[in-house]
């Protein structure tokens, strides 16, 4: 699979394609190494120098040369990210010495640095081009976490820097969530064709995107070597991914159609018709995904035989994605609410998990169904502690620690509880 980085400054949009696979950040990256960063490193008053604390590990991927580095910088927590573009220097501060080295690597004041804490973990990607992305993430977040896993490095609180050596990296079946991570870093995804999809799409659907609900039901019936009885967790993932293959594929062609139009007003750019048409990608990007991932639950609760209503009204007009077993039931007080569960459904978390938690108010205990990697343990003891349990695919499990990894719930755990319930419910109805 093909990604383009398209990191955005205040000029200009650089775009470099590389492959997604094992080894796939190796096409991109001449290395990359990581740390925490110390106070030294980070606040003024503690030190003026505007250095990163040089190690060997620095010298393998930068060398012993001085030299000045074209460097893209940003920073990223859950919330916001920005950025900026200057140089970074990389140096010997002592040169002229006979025998000593020390070596620096010198940042410039920008409002990534200014936005830096003590214990926000920085990562050094040295393009193949020789220039550099250098990101600040916040510490304790969701996404650094996430790079760590991503970029296959170990977290420490040495304040040294750590690599991936090799860097090789097989995304396997979580090829979706490394797409899902790099776009939050500027990365974006060119898909190949390499089994003439886009031609079946475009006489299928004539070059336009259908209703999610039908482009998710076509990517379903490409899809054959899985079974949503016997494995539940692997069937969702291969769908979901499936579908977003189709969709980068169909937006590609639709994007280039429109790019080889041009803007124009008469002679004239027109810059905001411009800005629509991204606005309306993007905007596009959003809605499908989540939309997307509650069809294809709907397919795998259909096909288990699980009774459910799909984004029924509860109170204050409240529109939860799935109630067990139905809407009916939970609109009846007589109804035992223990017999009552919940699914919310994001493709990707954040903090909007808590909207989740007002979606119905008869039922104490919820759930939640995402593909979000690597949550932070701060989120999923707050969630825990809001008596809301997480569902996660079981192949995404492992970008969890391990004590987070045994509360979590895969898909066949939840498909189960649900099965216990209806059926403690339909028992029940027999004795009456």
């Amino acid at each position: 699979m093909l990604q383009v980085l398209l990191f955005r400054n205040s000029m200009k949009w650089m775009v470099k394609a590389v492959s997604l696979e094992s080894g796939y950040l190796k096409q991109y990256f001449k290395g990359i190494i990581a740390k925490k960063l110390s106070a030294v490193e980070t606040t003024p008053k503690t030190s003026n120098q505007h250095e990163f604390n040089a190690a060997s590990k620095m010298k393998e991927i930068f060398g012993l040369d001085d030299r000045k580095f074209k460097a893209d910088f940003l920073y990223i927590d859950d919330e916001q990210s920005f950025g900026a573009s200057d140089f970074l220097t990389w140096y010997d501060a002592r040169r002229n010495h006979p025998t000593r080295t020390e070596y620096r690597l010198y940042y410039p004041s920008t409002t990534v640095s200014e936005a830096a804490s003590v214990g926000d973990s920085l990562f050094i990607c040295v393009k193949q081009d020789e220039t550099i992305l250098c990101i600040i993430s916040c510490k304790d977040a969701t996404i650094t976490r996430q790079l760590y896993w991503l970029f296959d490095i170990e977290s420490n609180d040495t304040g040294k820097f750590t690599q991936n050596a090799d860097l090789q990296t097989d995304s396997g079946q979580l090829e979706f969530v490394a797409r899902t991570i790099l776009t939050q870093i500027g990365i974006e995804y060119i898909e190949p064709d390499n089994q003439g999809l886009l031609s079946q799409l475009l006489e299928r659907f004539g070059g336009t995107f259908p209703k999610t609900e039908v482009f998710s039901k076509y990517a379903r019936s490409l899809v054959s070597d899985v079974d949503p009885i016997s494995d539940p967790d692997r069937t969702l993932t291969k769908w979901f991914d499936m579908e977003e293959k189709l969709f980068f594929l169909l937006e590609q062609h639709t994007i280039r159609e429109r790019l080889k139009e041009g803007f124009y007003d008469g002679e004239d750019v027109d810059v905001d018709g411009f800005v629509k048409f991204s606005l309306s990608v993007q905007n596009r990007r959003k809605s499908r995904a989540g939309l997307s991932l509650e069809n294809h639950i709907c397919a795998l609760l259909d096909a288990n035989g699980i009774a459910y209503s799909h984004t029924p009204v509860t109170e204050n007009r409240s529109k939860p994605d799935f109630l067990f077993p139905d809407i009916v039931c939970y609109r009846n007080n007589e109804f035992p609410a223990s017999r009552l569960m919940m699914l919310g459904a994001k493709s990707t978390c954040k903090d909007r998990w808590r909207q989740v938690l007002a979606e119905a108010d008869r039922i104490e205990k919820k759930h939640l169904l995402t593909l979000e990697a690597a949550i932070s343990t701060f989120q999923t003891d707050e969630m825990a502690d809001k008596k809301l349990q997480l569902v996660i695919p079981q192949s995404i499990h492992k970008t969890y620690t391990e004590k987070q990894q045994a509360w979590l719930f895969s898909v066949e755990d939840f498909l189960h509880e649900v099965r216990l319930n209806q059926r403690l419910t339909a028992y029940a109805s027999m004795l009456k």
